[in-house]
Formats: C-alpha cells, sequence, structure tokens
C-alpha cells in the first residue's frame, strides 16, 4: 500500500491527501510528528533525493535552530537533525513501494500513480 508521509497540518500535505482522496487511491498516512520516523527510512530519502532536497530549509522550524545546527551538514547530522525535528523534512513523501515522490506536484503523482 502506498503511504503518504508528513505532517496533517501541513497545507502541502493536505493537498497531496486531498488529490490522493478525488483519484480514489489508498493510502496509508504517516505522522512522523507523532510517530517518529527512523534512520534508514530518512537515509534511504537522502539517497534518493540528497539530503539538501529532503531538509526542509524554508520553514520556521529550521529558522529558529542555532546556526551551529545548521552549519556544516551532511547526510549523517542531517538525518539525526530531521529526527529530532521533524517538522524540517520537506513534506510530503511518498513511497509507492516502487518509487518515491518528494513534494506535492499533480503532474508527478499522476505519472506515477496511474501506472
Amino acid at each position: 500500500m502506498l503511504t503518504l508521509y508528513g505532517i496533517p497540518n501541513c497545507d502541502t500535505v493536505k493537498k497531496a491527501r486531498a488529490w490522493l482522496e478525488q483519484h480514489g487511491i489508498d493510502y496509508h498516512f504517516h505522522d512522523y510528528k507523532k510517530a517518529g520516523i527512523d534512520a534508514v527510512t530518512l537515509g534511504r530519502w537522502c539517497d534518493e533525493f540528497g539530503f539538501e532536497q529532503v531538509l526542509n530549509q524554508r520553514g520556521t522550524t529550521w529558522r529558529k535552530l542555532d546556526e551551529s545546527a545548521r552549519s556544516n551538514l551532511n547526510q549523517s547530522l542531517a538525518v539525526k537533525l530531521m529526527q529530532a525535528q521533524p517538522s524540517v523534512i520537506r513534506r510530503p513523501v511518498i513511497d509507492s513501494g516502487s518509487a518515491l515522490l518528494l513534494g506535492f506536484n499533480a503532474a508527478s503523482y499522476q505519472g506515477l500513480l496511474s501506472k
């Protein structure tokens, strides 16, 4: 089954959920603020997209972090930061079992999920 990772009050996650529901696509929602996220999953996302893409550097949580936490990041440190502060993970992430999508783009969803 498809898994949608995110946090429920995020506007982009709401758009993704609405799109999936409008297209009758069953999915499991994983709220990583409540359920957490393991380092292996984050590492796989970072391997696929690069940790710089998975790490949301535009949000308020990122801006509130100390400069020491934001500088000199590598993938290992970024994964630890994302586990400690799940709000800094870009969202949503869709895992179809065979492919991953980062962020919401209706055309990308259509391309992946219509297969």
